[in-house]
């Protein structure tokens, strides 16, 4: 299988879809790897090493995407992509599709196979390749919310850890989940007063356990969320329902409960955002205030921090990168943990969530298979 990696255009994205190592593992059994020049630059990784591993060279995108079975990136592809995705092409990406309508029609009209790293599954029934990013997003978030805490940067001038004779301050996380839990790690770590929302009891008396009752486990529920906003000098929404958008589950209404100059760090954003007041934002541009607090909803966080980010993502790729070029398309489809990562084939939805989130019809992938 020829396998091509183009570099990321999204602002300032700075990740790359494949490592030397993973290369390596993929010419070694066979198949050819194309990486545009540049792409491994971000992540510190220069086209030498590419080179090194047996992989070969392409100037531009429109060589990579054009001779390639198989696209490996990292972001869901934008505007500029879209006419250099063709029929049949396998994309194996972060696709996010549920408030993207404008990409999901992309995707149907060229034929894509659009396989959504946030979506597979593993034996357990877990996430295994939004995990390492969601561990990067829950740790940064706590980092960049004490960043623009600091008056200069718009925030109420509170230091989380507090110091001898002042209290800490207080991190609200909405959701328990993979985010949430490495979040929770650095606030606390930092010596923030902690607090964790969550629905599922079993899920609260995990953390509980973990962190010996020193991170305060409330309830999910719209009293409980209030009276946390009321406290908050950082509000982090850490909310998931795996490829539906994200529930809206802060109203501009409770936002204005909120402490003035108190920032949101919104990780749901890749999926709407759970706050109403949520727009995506970038790298570039990354905050902005609704009602005297400011927000910062930036799309691709560990896009930030791309060293640490790409080889952590690499981690859990390269198993189902070298299922797919190895077996196959349909063959590797018989691993219904990757099966659940089609969203898009044959110019059919075949994710129900993206189907339901963008009020369409979908088909179930197993009609479409052999």
């Amino acid at each position: 299988m020829l396998v091509g990696v183009p570099k990321e255009v999204k602002d300032h994205e700075y990740r790359v879809g494949m490592i030397p190592a993973a290369a390596r593992e993929l010419v070694a059994g066979g198949h050819t790897v194309v990486v545009q020049r540049g792409a491994g630059e971000g992540s510190g990784i220069s086209d030498e090493e590419y080179l090194a591993v047996g992989a070969g060279l392409a100037e531009t995108a429109d060589e990579v995407w054009g001779d390639a079975e198989m696209i490996v990136k990292v972001k869901e592809p934008i505007a500029a992509e879209y006419p250099r995705m063709r029929e049949g092409q396998i994309l194996f990406t972060y696709l996010h599709l549920a408030p993207l309508p404008e990409l999901t029609d992309a995707l149907l009209e060229r034929k894509v196979t659009g396989i959504a790293y946030e979506t597979i599954t593993d034996e357990s029934g877990s996430l295994p390749l939004l995990t390492p990013m969601s561990e990067v997003a829950g740790r940064m978030a706590v980092l960049v919310g004490t960043y623009y805490l600091q008056r200069p940067y718009g925030g109420r001038g509170t230091l989380p850890s507090g110091v001898p004779g002042v209290p800490p301050g207080d991190v609200v996380i909405i959701g328990g989940g993979i985010v949430g839990l490495n979040a929770a790690k650095i606030a606390h770590g930092l010596g923030a007063s902690v607090a964790v929302l969550e629905t599922n009891p079993h899920r609260m008396r995990f953390l509980d356990n973990i962190f010996g009752g020193s991170v305060v486990t409330l309830a999910s529920n719209r009293h409980n969320l209030q009276a946390a906003m009321s406290r908050a000098d950082l509000l982090i929404g850490a909310v998931l329902i795996p490829g539906y958008s994200a529930p809206k589950l802060v109203t501009r209404e409770m936002l204005g409960e909120m402490k003035p100059r108190s920032v949101v760090v919104d990780v749901a954003v890749d999926q709407g955002g759970c706050l109403e007041t949520t727009r995506a934002t970038t790298h570039s541009d990354p905050v902005y205030e609704v009602d005297n607090v400011l927000h910062y909803c930036v799309a691709n966080m560990p896009g930030a921090v791309p060293r640490t980010s790409t080889f952590a993502l690499n981690n859990a790729t390269l198993r189902y990168m070298l299922s797919l070029a190895n077996n196959g398309l349909e063959k590797a489809l018989a691993d219904p943990g990757l099966a659940e990562g089609v969203n898009t084939f044959q110019g059919h939805i075949t994710c129900a969530p993206v189907a339901q989130s963008q009020g369409r019809d979908h088909r179930p992938l197993e009609s479409l298979l052999g």
